[in-house]
């Protein structure tokens, strides 16, 4: 019965009637923090959820699984398409060339990463031909140099298919006149739109185009490489250096696109440190209320301890009822989240009616909607560190109670 004496005051103490209504108010001042910082947290990190989520479903769907490259330059592409085509796990390959060059109209100039790639090829290891808009990969010809542009790109230049723009290389011809950029006119035959950033860094050719700008020959820059399993690329292409021979080099898609998750991942983590200090106010007005509820309590504390209350039950008691204030104020908040995230979709849309103010404007934005996926992790996380931090919150004015001097306080009562 005396172990469970420190439970039943604490509880007490959180929702009894007490003389000075300011400790009240930071008692439930602490409360509403931590409900907050507890809800703050929960959405912002699945709403970034979310957008990892988009991004990678929208890249990795169009970027191939994995490159293979030879130094300098790979020669007999189809004999090492069909040795690595043996290979367990890995699907299929399609030659490529890749650089970067800018693209010019009448209107704007653009920056973009280059792509020569044959379209009989490309299709089976890359969905970007069902990206098109009312063309197809197809549309590129050998020898016509003509090109395929991502929709941002094409909404930069302002062209549109069967437009001419001017492509300029990073190399120069030599001339009698002197030194000159090369460059060369291209048709738009084509636009695509993933819905990633893609749509404005990437531009497509025909391979046999590419290899006369490049001065490849016959030769191409390596192979995109589709596996069963784009989450397992890295594991399943280990092998092909090893099997293929020296001057052979492999990266998955973790290495040529693992800065943007990476960066996406250190963002969540340094938001959610940010968000922490809303729960760390919370649990110093914790600590604030429970030292005044210690002062409050004086001669209380003096009669529990003359009754056989050890020093250790006293700081049990208002452990326990910080860490309950703590813990009301996370499963509001944790629930109140937990909902929101869910429905944050439901309830953007609706303030967006209200107000007639567009988060996400379709022309600019890869998104219309605020994307969330609520995650167990994160809830437990964030659930696990505010319970810490309001027992952490607890410990010194709880010590402070068992510093009380029963026959000090009492003299003069």
């Amino acid at each position: 019965m005396i172990s469970n004496t420190p439970i039943f005051i604490g509880l007490r103490y959180t929702h009894a009637k007490r003389r000075h209504q300011f400790i009240s108010f930071v008692s439930g001042f602490s409360l509403i923090g931590m409900a907050l910082g507890t809800l703050a947290l929960i959405v912002v990190l699945s709403v970034m959820n979310g957008f990892d989520r988009e991004i990678k479903e929208r890249i990795l769907r169009v970027v191939p699984h994995a490159y293979l490259n030879q130094t300098p330059v790979m020669q007999d592409w189809k004999l090492i398409q069909g040795q690595i085509s043996e290979v367990e796990n890995i699907k299929s390959a399609a030659p490529y060339i890749s650089g970067f060059v800018m693209l010019s109209s009448d209107f704007n100039v653009q920056g973009v990463e280059l792509q020569g790639v044959l379209p009989t090829e490309e299709v089976n290891v890359s969905t970007i031909n069902d990206y098109m808009l009312n063309t197809s990969l197809f549309s590129l010809k050998p020898n016509q140099f003509s090109i395929i542009l991502g929709s941002q790109v094409a909404r930069q230049l302002n062209v549109s298919v069967d437009d001419t723009i001017i492509m300029t290389l990073p190399t120069v011809s030599i001339t009698p006149a002197g030194l000159f950029p090369r460059s060369k006119r291209f048709s738009v035959a084509g636009i695509f739109e993933v819905g990633a950033q893609v749509d404005q860094s990437l531009a497509l050719i025909h391979l046999s185009d590419a290899q006369r700008l490049f001065r490849y020959g016959s030769s191409v820059q390596g192979l995109r490489i589709k596996t069963d399993d784009i989450y397992q690329a890295a594991a399943a292409v280990r092998p092909l250096p090893a099997k293929l021979g020296m001057n052979f080099e492999v990266k998955d898609w973790s290495q040529t696109q693992g800065g943007l998750f990476q960066a996406i991942q250190l963002e969540k983590r340094m938001v959610m440190l940010l968000l922490m200090i809303i729960i760390a106010v919370a649990a110093l007005n914790i600590v604030t209320s429970l030292v005044l509820m210690v002062s409050d309590k004086r001669s209380d504390i003096a009669v529990l301890r003359t009754l056989g209350m050890t020093t250790r039950q006293i700081m049990a008691v208002f452990v326990i009822q910080g860490s309950a204030v703590g813990f009301i104020g996370i499963l509001i908040g944790s629930l109140a989240g937990c909902l929101l995230a869910i429905n944050i979709t439901v309830v953007a849309d609706w303030l967006q009616t209200l107000v007639g103010l567009y988060l996400f404007d379709p022309s600019i934005y890869f998104i219309s909607q605020i994307p969330s996926e609520l995650a167990l992790k994160d809830v437990v996380i964030v659930c696990g560190v505010g319970f810490i931090l309001s027992i952490l919150a607890t410990l010194y004015p709880a010590f402070r109670a068992t510093q009380v001097e029963p026959a000090e306080v009492l003299r003069y009562e």
